[in-house]
């Protein structure tokens, strides 16, 4: 049975969040590649570097965190503010056209789709009107 890597990329960045860790390493595949990609372009993470370690890739993503001053830290004690949903799993893959993709909380949140050009945002799906496989949702 084979891995979900996309799910295991959206845990290890969720966990790490909730653990206010900076620094995360996930596996490098081409699929987390351009996930990472698009994190980076939105703003979601700080940083991303490729690092190989005994003929394996990783890839080290510094997390974006608001929570350094005393007044912030207090107001999201309890709140999450990275969140991330596996939409679309291997036994039971989500596809839609480009009318029907999701808008996440108004605009705010971004969806990642795997299309025929490759993996990009929900905005850029609509503009080229072509649709895909909803992998995640982003907020």
């Amino acid at each position: 049975m084979g891995r979900d890597t996309i799910a295991d990329i959206i845990t290890s960045i969720r966990n790490a969040d909730m653990d206010k860790k900076r620094v995360v390493r996930i596996a490098s595949t081409n699929i987390t590649e351009n996930i990472v990609k698009i994190l980076l372009r939105e703003g979601f993470i700080e940083n991303a570097r490729k690092h190989c370690e005994n003929d394996k890739a990783f890839l080290v993503l510094t997390l974006r965190h608001k929570r350094n001053s005393q007044n912030i830290f207090k107001t999201y004690r309890n709140r999450k503010l990275l969140n991330l949903k596996r939409i679309s799993r291997p036994g039971l893959r989500i596809y839609s056209n480009y009318q029907r993709i999701p808008r996440i909380l108004g605009g705010m949140g971004v969806v990642i789709l795997s299309t025929s050009r490759g993996i990009m945002t929900d905005r850029e799906a609509r503009l080229a009107k072509i649709g895909g496989e909803i992998l995640c949702y982003i907020w």
